[in-house]
């Protein structure tokens, strides 16, 4: 079996996305839109899509910033949050410099001790998350949903009307269903594409400012990818490995590297880096649109919430339909909530799913590369059927 020909280009380019866009934000800014740069999935980007805004994701996976950072913060705080906060200090992160203003959340207690440091010196919105999925939670998320629309309505000098929130969803929907039938196309049995390839393209397409674009470019692909799979052309038979835990980046790839150079290839990404950013859409029938935007947020399976539910259930569905021989849930080192929810997952995906697990902590650094490789090579041999 042959890989597929000619596609790493296309890889490349999506790859580059996030580089390229430095100078898109620029013109974008200069232009007189709004940018509102964030760092996490809980933001409803469609609020600011609705202002006429440009909603952007801010740096926060590399080990460049942290030394800036650990002047102001502890070192042995969670390598997210050094990192967000140094590319912000130093002002290394263009999309940062370029936003009319930051939202924060109250995910963790690191987060919301950072944001009030970054607050000193860039103009920062905090919506409060709720640490629950209840009906409780959902009532305090929706008036938060209300609370930034009228901030940002406020701040920009634009009315955000029902009718442009639901032309925000359908468009941030249609993005979504792309990326999904893109990360779909793993469910084949030898996988068509790496991992890693998989990533870069997922990942890169969320700088594309032009939503329309983007969504014929990842369909072309999809399309593509499948067409040569029906010529023949795959990855040779690997271990189907599923990734969860903490988002991944720049900073973490060198897991899937592990992976991959190690007899497996990812055919799953469970983070936020990947499903959970595109699984659930917005229901767009619903007559309260404000809700329905609040709902689909709030079920993200992040472990914060506690009971946690979300995130059994997704990995429970993603175990099976894309056929996984083996979980590797990565945290962050001092990421509390993700390291203690590991136990638990790690019961759910030997005793019910009844596959391997190996949990890896890990930060930013390449210092743990080759005890990367020895402890997935190793776990290779527990993957079944291989």
């Amino acid at each position: 079996m042959e890989l597929i020909k000619d596609l790493p280009e296309i890889f490349e380019s999506f790859s580059e996305q996030r580089r390229n866009s430095f100078l898109t934000v620029k013109e974008i800014k200069e232009s007189g839109t709004p940018v509102v740069g964030a760092y996490c999935t809980y933001f409803p980007q469609e609020i600011a899509m609705a202002a006429g805004a440009a909603p952007i994701g801010l740096c926060s996976m590399s080990d460049e910033p942290i030394s800036e950072a650990e002047k102001d913060l502890p070192a042995n705080l969670c390598p997210l949050i050094k990192s967000s906060y140094g590319f912000a200090k130093s002002d290394k992160c263009p999309y940062f410099h370029f936003s009319d203003v930051v939202v924060g959340e109250t995910t963790c207690d690191g987060k919301k001790k950072m944001y009030e440091l970054m607050a000193d010196f860039k103009e920062l919105y905090l919506m409060k998350l709720p640490n629950s999925q209840d009906e409780e939670g959902r009532k305090l998320w929706r008036s938060e949903v209300v609370k930034i629309i009228n901030y940002l309505s406020d701040r920009f000098g634009t009315e955000i009307t029902e009718e442009k929130l639901r032309a925000a969803v359908n468009l941030k929907n249609r993005e979504r269903e792309a990326q999904r039938k893109l990360s779909e196309v793993m469910m084949h049995d030898p996988a068509p594409i790496t991992g890693l390839d998989l990533f870069n393209t997922v990942y890169g397409s969320t700088f594309n400012f032009d939503k329309d674009e983007l969504v014929e470019s990842l369909i072309s692909l999809t399309d593509r990818i499948e067409d040569e799979y029906i010529k023949g052309n795959m990855l040779d038979k690997r271990a189907r490995i599923l990734i969860t835990g903490c988002p991944m980046g720049s900073g973490t790839l060198k897991v899937v590297k592990a992976i991959e150079d190690n007899g497996g290839v990812v055919v799953c990404y469970e983070n936020c880096s990947g499903y959970k950013n595109f699984d659930e859409l917005v229901d767009e029938d619903g007559d309260d649109i404000i809700g329905a935007i609040a709902d689909r947020y709030l079920n993200i399976g992040c472990s914060v919430m506690t009971p946690n539910g979300s995130r059994y259930k997704l990995l429970d569905k993603l175990i099976d339909q894309y056929n996984v021989d083996g979980v590797i849930d990565m945290s962050l080192t001092a990421c509390l909530t993700y390291n203690i929810e590991s136990k638990s997952i790690e019961k759910f995906v030997t005793e019910k799913k009844g596959i391997p697990y190996l949990s890896v902590e890990t930060d930013y650094s390449q210092a743990d590369v080759g005890q990367l490789n020895t402890r997935i090579r190793h776990f290779s041999r527990c993957y079944k059927g291989i």
